[in-house]
């Protein structure tokens, strides 16, 4: 199941979510806990995966990159499966298992407009398999939507850096 957070664990993560480069001293200053408790409670939360300290972009206030919701309809007795491989696909921030209409929604960014959500579309889902139906929402404009940048666009904008 989940990993218990208590009154402390909410206070810091809550904390860090206003800002992510609050110094350690600082973070435990604020939620009134000296610095080795805040250090042991953080270094918890992310070796147990209920946190990660990382960077979010708005991508709508980054040009070029496009942004959609796609809904897919998968095999039922693969879920599981088609949700992890679909979520390890470079240009998908996201990807959940849903009641209603679709079985998965993924969120998809590319730096490549519609052709790469065409080829998201046409070669990664096809690599994936086992995809029965699918439907793509281009989002036009988003608030309060602040996103990790998909483990694609993070190699190639790492391979493109000044040494």
């Amino acid at each position: 199941m989940g990993h218990k957070v208590d009154a402390l664990d909410k206070s810091l993560v809550a904390r860090l979510v206003d800002d992510g480069r609050l110094a350690l001293a600082e973070l435990a200053q604020r939620a009134g806990v000296s610095r080795p408790t805040a250090a042991s409670r953080i270094r918890c939360l992310t070796s147990e995966h209920v946190m990660k300290v990382t960077a979010v972009i708005d991508a709508f206030r980054l040009r070029g990159l496009t942004v959609a919701l796609v809904g897919l309809t998968v095999d039922k007795h693969r879920l599981d499966e088609k949700v992890e491989q679909i979520a390890a696909l470079p240009e998908v921030t996201w990807a959940a298992v849903v009641t209603g209409r679709y079985d998965i929604m993924a969120e998809v960014v590319t730096e490549d407009g519609m052709q790469g959500l065409y080829d998201f579309l046409n070669v990664s889902l096809r690599e994936v398999g086992g995809i029965n139906a699918s439907e793509m929402f281009v989002v036009m404009k988003a608030r309060n939507h602040w996103m990790l940048l998909p483990e694609g666009l993070r190699r190639a904008w790492t391979a493109s850096a000044p040494d």
